[in-house]
């Protein structure tokens, strides 16, 4: 196989595993990955709730991967801005899209556009100090609605509960810190529209809800309905049952008096959120039977819970990329084993994707490495008929980037900014601080 330079762009997991698998597959590989940001790792580093170290264990080997002589990290390059597909073309025999998904779903409901109502993407962002996101959030509700069944609204639930100085030993930036600090929840409702069986909470997740000495956790009893489809997953899969378990515990047990209290209901769906002068004073939902499939159906029953905030936690969805097909309704790109196919489903030479633009946001990392790993089998596959690139010079793109006036970032000044991060937290006392304007991202990059 000839020597080949394949553009990856978008530095998360599936980016990376990307690189990682064609560089060993592929002696003559070498990988340039991109990122708007100038620091690399995606929602490892900017979706993930800073409370859970045990998960940004992966970033230890992301590093490693970054780290190998064959692939060369890019940062703080839009692409779209200031580089098009036409430009990547000049310089690549291929180009990998690993975009990911960083923004919510929507929710088609009566009263989701009132004041007080906010994505959960968006609120993730925020306390992960996103650099593109505001730098402080509305936290005056007393009560909240969670709207969703999975680890996000576990996570939204959990932050908005906890108090601040709990939050103290993980690498919230100091804006974060003192948003938290402000904030006046008391009581967070978590509403699902089924049942225990059918909640897509992990096991460690919702055990670390009662972690925090300052949160008791209320399981609503009359939602804990268990149909024959419920009954059969509990007894198939392990992960169902000790969700199971774990809403029983909670139910059956006494509440300790906490100042903060995350309140799980379940089989109550959304239907409207309820406004005065233009705010949010409540949420109304249906309660839903199972019907034995595991599927709910509607009672006709309603229920208002004043709430004076609402967070969506639905899921999140990939957006369109310049000059890249897209599918609008299931928000991904439109492809064949990571293939990018055209509006009339043929394979455009040389253009590939990888993760949650290629599939979705479902699965874990695992499924990231097997997306990954099925995308360069058939990029391999197809080297015999892909278009050699014009410039083939390794730092030619990099030219290219300074005499657009494009700031780009390496992988040297990552080092240095992680070390710098690494440092404020050793101050004090933490893991590590944050930096969040991108251009004090940049600065200390660059020492």
């Amino acid at each position: 196989m000839r020597p080949i330079r394949v553009a990856v762009v978008g530095a998360g997991p599936a980016g990376i595993y990307a690189a990682d698998i064609l560089t060993k597959e592929h002696d003559g590989a070498k990988v340039d990955v991109f990122d708007r940001l100038p620091a690399p790792y995606g929602l490892v580093r900017y979706g993930v709730a800073p409370d859970h170290p045990r998960i940004k264990e992966i970033i230890k080997a992301l590093r490693r991967v970054l780290s190998r002589d064959e692939i060369r990290f890019i940062g703080n390059v839009d692409f779209g801005t200031d580089l098009k597909l036409e430009d990547l073309r000049q310089f690549y025999d291929a180009v990998i899209f690993a975009t990911g998904a960083i923004y919510d779903r929507d929710l088609n409901i009566p009263g989701i556009e009132l004041e007080g109502s906010y994505g959960a993407a968006d609120f993730v962002s925020w306390y992960d100090g996103h650099p593109d996101y505001p730098r402080d959030w509305p936290l005056t509700a007393e009560s909240v609605a969670v709207i969703g069944a999975g680890n996000v609204a576990l996570d939204v639930a959990r932050v908005l509960a906890k108090p601040a100085d709990e939050q103290l030993t993980t690498e919230i930036a100091d804006n974060v810190y003192q948003g938290l600090k402000a904030n006046r929840a008391t009581d967070v409702h978590v509403f699902a529209r089924r049942g225990p069986a059918q909640i897509k909470f992990s096991p460690m997740e919702l055990r670390e809800l009662s972690h925090s000495p300052s949160i008791d956790v209320l399981v609503d009893e009359e939602g804990f309905q268990i149909d024959d489809a419920g009954q059969a997953a509990i007894q198939k899969t392990k992960s169902v049952k000790l969700v199971v378990d774990t809403l029983l515990k909670y139910a059956e047990a006494e509440p300790t008096g906490a100042p903060h209290r995350i309140h799980i209901h379940m089989c109550q769906a959304p239907v409207e959120v309820l406004g005065e002068d233009g705010k949010v004073v409540a949420i109304r939902t249906e309660k839903t039977e199972l019907d034995g499939t595991g599927n709910a159906v509607g009672t006709g029953e309603f229920v208002d819970t004043p709430v004076q905030a609402v967070y969506r936690a639905v899921g999140y969805r990939s957006s369109a990329l310049p000059e890249v097909p897209f599918d609008d309704t299931d928000h991904v790109i439109p492809n064949a084993g990571g293939r990018v196919l055209d509006l009339d489903g043929n394979h455009i030479p040389g253009t590939y994707c990888t993760g949650w633009v290629k599939r979705g946001p479902v699965g874990l990392i695992g499924h990231t490495k097997s997306d990954a790993q099925e995308t360069i089998t058939n990029l391999l596959a197809d080297l015999d008929t892909t278009p050699e690139p014009v410039q083939t010079e390794a730092d030619a793109i990099l030219r290219h980037l300074t005499d657009r006036g494009v700031d780009h970032t390496s992988w040297e000044e990552w080092v240095t900014l992680d070390a710098h991060e690494a440092a404020l937290g050793e101050a004090a006392g933490r893991e590590r601080i944050k930096v969040v304007p991108r251009e004090d991202m940049i600065r200390h990059s660059r020492g």
